[in-house]
């Protein structure tokens, strides 16, 4: 397939797009409880020390991303199959990760040493399931082609219904709960499994004579700085994620608006994707990507301005960064499935490309968690803190520090991608 031809059975339209789209709903959708609610679910319901939340999420996260490159490989191999094999997977991962996600916020043991040693073991396997059926449906959509734009519209199918999944959980925990968001969650992931049976199918490769090495993508040295620029931007965009519901609670002092702040964010970040793949037809996807990481700079530089009962402007804040977000989730990808056709990768190695990906979205994760969380605390900030102190370093880790991250991603993206294309 050439880099320009899309597969056979993609003709493009809302009924394949929410076919193939469908299932990223549930899977951002437990996204968010994971990264932020569980962190301040266990330090607020239990009492576990940040810093030990901290070590605990780097940990499980590591050992997750350890595995994705190998996860990536059985992917492929399952694509040289019929695609019944895939779907298979699809519904016994979907089975495991609805399981763990429920045991994780309804832990049936008491006690803090108890309580860490259940939520390694299920964050462990939960992450698992959830990483099989992430590079299960990104090699899909990959193996999908087409042109720039055309991948991106099949990427912001995927990434658009993965925002509307994550603007329902950043509402119904708050409103209904946690077991009514585990019971739909449950559901969605039924309903997006369900859906890709009909969705458009992907050529199946055809066995290799020799089984490609786990690290052939690497050797790509379009991937290799692709993935250098994804690495710090994926870090400066986990940061703020990580600590929304502390800057909200503490600095703001507005948990009562929780429900509008992070609806407005992901709402601005799905209906922005459209803009985002007009923008890709008149810049392409490298410099309309440059456009939101400097959208994003502005907007948590300003951010680090406001103080309790900014709520308006907070709002305002959130709306503008939800866009630059939607550049984040529906760019990247785009311009790793065109690195996988240029370098005649196509049908063969889509899963070990979007597996080494997603090694380094889960590093982006663990380390904003490792790192951000004990840093706050050795500064003398705690879950309710209203020192000045406190405040200002919170105000540092969520505000600040993501902008200097941006601004040396930008500098990356430049400098690594957009002038070798314009030298090229």
């Amino acid at each position: 397939m050439t880099a320009a031809a899309a597969a056979p059975g993609w003709r493009g339209g809302w009924r394949q797009g929410l076919a193939y789209g469908g299932l990223g709903l549930p899977l951002a959708f437990v996204a968010l409880p994971l990264y932020v609610v569980l962190p301040n679910h266990y330090a607020a319901e239990f009492g576990i020390p940040l810093a030990t939340l901290g070590a605990l999420l780097l940990g499980a996260r590591l050992l997750d991303a350890v595995a994705d490159p190998l996860i990536g490989r059985w992917v492929d191999g399952w694509f040289t199959r019929r695609a019944a094999v895939v779907l298979i997977a699809a519904v016994l991962a979907a089975i495991v990760l609805a399981a763990g996600f429920r045991g994780l916020f309804f832990p049936p043991v008491q006690g803090q040493q108890a309580l860490l040693v259940w939520c390694a073991l299920l964050l462990t396997i939960t992450y698992l399931s959830y990483s099989v059926l992430t590079v299960l449906h990104q090699a899909w959509g990959a193996r999908l082609g087409g042109d720039e734009g055309q991948r991106a519209r099949i990427v912001s199918w995927r990434e658009g219904l993965a925002l509307v999944g994550v603007l329902v959980a950043s509402v119904l925990p708050s409103v209904a709960g946690l077991s009514v968001t585990s019971a739909v969650f449950a559901g969605l992931l039924a309903v997006g499994v369900a859906l890709l049976w009909r969705a458009p199918q992907p050529q199946i490769g055809t066995v290799p004579a020799t089984p490609p090495s786990l690290i052939e993508p690497l050797g790509t040295p379009a991937f290799r700085r692709l993935l250098a620029v994804y690495l710090v931007n994926g870090v400066a965009s986990a940061v703020p994620a990580t600590l929304v519901l502390f800057f909200i609670r503490d600095r703001l002092q507005a948990q009562a608006y929780e429900p509008l702040f992070l609806a407005s964010y992901f709402a601005a970040g799905a209906l922005s994707m459209p803009l985002w793949v007009r923008l890709v037809a008149r810049l392409g996807l490298a410099r309309a990507w440059l456009v939101g990481m400097v959208l994003a700079i502005v907007t948590f530089a300003w951010a680090a301005l406001l103080g309790a009962g900014d709520v308006v402007a907070y709002t305002a804040v959130c709306v503008a960064s939800g866009i630059a977000l939607g550049a984040d989730l529906t760019l990247p990808g785009a311009l790793l499935a065109g690195v996988i056709q240029r370098a005649g990768h196509g049908q063969r190695l889509e899963g070990a490309y979007f597996g080494w990906w997603n090694f380094c979205t889960k590093l982006n994760l663990a380390l904003a968690a490792g790192i951000a969380l004990p840093l706050l605390g050795q500064f003398g900030y705690t879950p309710g803190s209203r020192s000045p102190d406190a405040l200002q370093a919170l105000t540092l880790a969520y505000c600040l520090l993501p902008c200097a991250l941006k601004l040396l991603s930008t500098a990356l993206l430049w400098t690594l991608w957009v002038r070798k294309e314009v030298q090229s």
